[in-house]
């Protein structure tokens, strides 16, 4: 931080004295100061603004969800900022429901749906910008000049196509609402506080599950973030193959930080944390430490995916030979899973179920086990058993949206036991993990780790790899290596 620490709180609206801060330098604001730091300022509303690129389906969602809920008043917050430690504060990322309905991203935001005759008026309801007549934007640690410019709410009104309104009038006139009401719970303390006696647990999570399911099949906008988000995730990887020296040279974190440094460019951020597992360390599903070494002769496993600056993310994995070769054994371990994926991959398709894909890969990788005497045959009985999830642990996809793990509170019918559709995106993503310390393998497998994971949208006749553009079979991901080091 600079000297945010050394400056006095926002004054209350009430003319309460300034709060200083324990430690602040400063002992107050004169009163010609104050009067100062009010004038001698340029306008500086945006007057030629246009709509976000996202609009037009921003206001069809917001359609689907009156019609779903005739007659009630819903609340959609955005969220709070969240304190990292003392007064600093993680950056913000607004929840996925109100993204999703407004197209905007800033903290404190509640979208609104009032019921009237024949549908629900949207309002947004957003911080305007800092005041500068009581000191706000200059004195405030979330004002103007400490953090950013925010708009305006005549500015929002015309970015997100709803009427903007000052957020912090809201509290009150959801205490004052009658009639049935639904709010979106976890992001916002305040609002569900105004709103205790009028809500319930039950009619919530019907709200919430609606719009999980509504993300299930993806219209044109998302599909195209998708795709923005995969092209920069496999830019990324291609930055990660030509600094593995570097990597060697120190460890896992500067893999790590190379994909960060192309999120940050290109998108938002990373939509998770990347997996950057080298080695043993590559059989730990969810390794985000990144801190270990990188030795030539093993594996990296990186599992990584861009967030584009609208929240959709990819979700890409490939497992790559350090020094640009596979061993005999990485790659008979790696070609099994590339033949499940495969398999995996065949079964996305307009109609089938979606457990379809899963029991497709799980087969292949369940007859190489067999196959190569780790456990006893037959087929049908190990799957029956479950008992190749020793080595493979995992579900092999998932849908993939605004979260990585998209959809995660539809009903259970409308999601795993559910039938893909055509605009629908999932993961495909099989391993296998023979951990270091496994005495049921011989030892030429232990440690090593092996998961392809391709983005994969259904289409009409079909399906469509969006991570295309990465190598997924042994041979080529060697010689894609090559050129990319050479």
């Amino acid at each position: 931080m600079t000297v945010a620490d050394e400056l006095p709180e926002t004054p209350e609206e009430t003319e309460e004295p300034i709060k200083q801060r324990k430690n602040g330098l400063y002992p107050g604001v004169s009163d010609e100061l104050a009067e100062n730091m009010k004038s001698g300022w340029a306008d500086t509303e945006l007057h030629d603004l246009r709509p976000v690129p996202q609009a037009a389906e921003t206001a069809a969602r917001r359609a689907a969800l009156s019609a779903r809920f005739p007659g009630e008043r819903l609340v959609i917050p955005a969220g709070n900022l969240k304190t990292r430690s003392n007064d600093t504060e993680y950056p913000f990322r607004a929840s996925v429901e109100y993204a999703y309905l407004t197209g905007n991203q800033t903290e404190d935001g509640v979208l609104v749906l009032e019921p009237v005759s024949g549908g629900h008026e949207a309002t947004i309801y957003l911080l305007p910008r800092s005041d500068r007549e009581n000191g706000e934007f200059w004195l405030s640690g979330q004002g103007e000049l400490w953090v950013g410019r925010r708009h305006s709410l005549t500015e929002a009104q015309k970015l997100y196509g709803i009427p903007a309104s000052d957020v912090r009038e809201l509290a009150d006139k959801l205490r004052e609402a009658t009639g049935p009401v639904r709010v979106v719970r976890g992001y916002d303390a305040g609002i569900e506080a105004a709103l205790t006696d009028k809500v319930t647990a039950e009619r919530d999570e019907e709200l919430r599950v609606f719009l999980s399911e509504a993300r299930l099949v993806k219209d044109d906008f998302e599909i195209g973030e998708l795709q923005k988000a995969v092209d920069s995730t496999v830019r990324g990887f291609e930055d990660v193959v030509k600094v593995l020296d570097k990597a060697e040279a120190t460890s896992e974190r500067y893999i790590e930080g190379t994909f960060f440094l192309r999120a940050r460019v290109e998108g938002n951020d990373v939509g998770y944390g990347s997996i950057c597992a080298a080695g043993s360390h590559a059989c730990t599903l969810h390794w985000v430490r990144n801190d270990g070494p990188v030795r030539s002769g093993d594996l990296l496993l990186l599992d990584a995916g861009v967030e584009t600056h609208t929240y959709y993310t990819a979700d890409v994995t490939r497992t790559l030979p350090i020094d640009g070769r596979y061993t005999e054994i990485q790659k008979k371990i790696y070609d099994a899973v590339y033949d499940a994926q495969e398999a995996g991959i065949a079964a996305v398709k307009p109609g089938a179920k979606y457990r379809d894909f899963h029991d497709a890969a799980q087969r292949v990788l369940t007859e190489r086990l067999v196959e190569w005497g780790l456990v006893e045959g037959p087929v049908e009985r190990v799957l029956e058993l479950g008992l190749q999830r020793r080595w493979t642990l995992h579900g092999t996809g998932h849908m993939l949206g605004m979260d990585v793990h998209d959809c995660a509170a539809a009903r259970v019918e409308s999601y795993v036991d559910g039938t893909l559709e055509p605009g629908m995106v999932l993961t495909v993503e099989p391993g296998l993990y023979f951990q270091a310390d496994d005495l049921t393998v011989p030892e030429e497998y232990r440690g090593i780790g092996v998961r392809i994971e391709d983005d994969i949208l259904v289409t009409a006749d079909g399906n469509r790899n969006l991570s295309a553009g990465l190598p997924r079979r042994s041979d080529e991901v060697e010689s894609w290596m090559a050129a990319l080091k050479g």
